[in-house]
């Protein structure tokens, strides 16, 4: 594992998040707020521009399985070759392509040349990067910092993802009032230089690798593993299952309108609300650490997550339903932090990004999954009972899982 080999004196901030002591880390969360947060204003103009041009929700919901199919097509893949080549020099592959496309969205734009096709392109060749993207970053991470801080900086990590996502619509929303889409789409590819400048900066290369090979047999040797890891295996499904009944951000439009009465600003603050949870509680984790009992807290969170859900489901008081959202937020963030500290200090470096890659199908599928069964009930039986009645199965299958999986509830970590 290679670190930083000069670390100064502790400051108070890096006293608070060790994690931050590690200069490669650092670098990388840095140039990730900023790119990630360019990312998140790129959406919000694909999004508008699309439904200009369509004015069909229909055409809306094909965005999203235009990014999500070839995700999961390459994720398997992308999980290999993360464990294979240079993650570094994977990752500034993988942000260079990703500039690339909001350049080219931004010159078609500007020349009257966009239309619906560039932006479902623009989706599934950002879905198929982050195929690659995302195993190759998460496997490079552990390498950033000693075993001990890893906790610290996957918890960073999530709060500069739910950072973004807060920022990134909220200025996106701004600039595209302003001054239309072209300049979102060229702040966007600008931000990449920020991760990528990232990239080159750090000290860390790639360990020497002896033996691997893509192939098909290295993509079993993963699915092997998974096999052979019940924690690891039962943490993904219970990610999977908490995703798939636990979805509302679907139905956020129909209770801003019609149950809760709050109008356009009122859905903007539920929008914001999970995020704004989500970030705090990875600002306490970064700083104050994940429990030693692991697999409890990940099942209290989970189940944590689900009734707060249901509470949102059945809220019919505003202040009540945003304090419901940022607690689930809050506790989807401690479940993930402690998921991934825990995938990623029981599996071997070698197969860090091919555990990844799977993960990332069970992350990507519950949601997209999800938001079908979510409109059918709802269409059925109406939004509440669609979304209280999901955030209940989700405790249900906490406790099922508890059951049934015992060797998850009584994991704890070595110190």
């Amino acid at each position: 594992m290679s670190h930083d080999p000069g670390r100064g004196a502790p400051s108070s901030l890096t006293a608070r998040f060790p994690a931050l002591r590690h200069r490669d880390l650092a670098l990388l969360l840095g140039g990730q707020l900023v790119s990630l947060t360019g990312t998140q204003m790129q959406q919000v103009a694909v999004v508008w521009q699309l439904y200009l041009f369509t004015r069909s929700p229909w055409a809306l919901g094909l965005l999203g399985l235009f990014r999500v199919l070839p995700l999961i097509v390459f994720a398997l893949g992308g999980g290999v070759v993360a464990d294979v080549f240079d993650r570094r020099r994977l990752m500034i592959a993988t942000q260079s392509t990703l500039a690339l496309v909001s350049v080219a969205l931004a010159v078609l734009s500007a020349t009257g040349a966009a239309g619906a096709w560039a932006l479902y392109a623009a989706a599934a060749l950002t879905g198929a990067a982050a195929a690659f993207d995302g195993p190759a970053r998460q496997a490079l991470l552990p390498l950033l910092v000693p075993r001990e801080d890893l906790p610290s900086a996957l918890a960073l990590s999530a709060f500069v993802w739910q950072i973004a996502t807060v920022v990134g619509p909220a200025v996106g929303g701004v600039v595209l009032a302003w001054t239309g889409v072209v300049p979102i789409y060229a702040l966007d590819a600008a931000s990449f230089l920020a991760v990528i400048g990232a990239l080159l900066a750090m000290r860390h290369r790639a360990p020497p690798r002896s033996g691997a090979a893509v192939g098909l047999s290295a993509v079993l040797e993963g699915l092997r593993f998974m096999r052979r890891a019940p924690i690891i295996r039962t943490t993904m499904l219970l990610d999977f299952v908490a995703t798939f009944f636990g979805g509302s951000m679907l139905l956020m439009p129909i209770f801003a309108d019609q149950l809760l009465a709050v109008g356009p600003r009122g859905l903007g603050l539920l929008y914001a609300a999970q995020p704004a949870g989500a970030a705090l509680a990875g600002l306490v984790l970064s700083s104050r650490g994940v429990p030693r009992r692991q697999g409890l807290a990940v099942l209290v969170s989970v189940a944590a997550y689900g009734l707060a859900v249901a509470v949102f489901g059945a809220s019919r008081w505003f202040p009540l339903s945003l304090l419901a959202l940022a607690a689930s937020g809050a506790a989807d963030t401690v479940s993930m932090v402690i998921r991934q500290t825990l995938r990623q200090l029981l599996t071997p470096d070698a197969l860090r990004g091919r555990m990844t890659s799977i993960n990332m199908i069970f992350f990507a599928g519950g949601p997209q999954l999800g938001e079908v069964e979510a409109g059918a009930v709802a269409r059925a039986f109406g939004a509440r009972v669609s979304v209280a009645s999901g955030g209940l199965l989700c405790v249900v299958a906490v406790a099922a899982t508890a059951l049934l999986a015992p060797s998850l509830r009584r994991y704890e970590s070595a110190r």
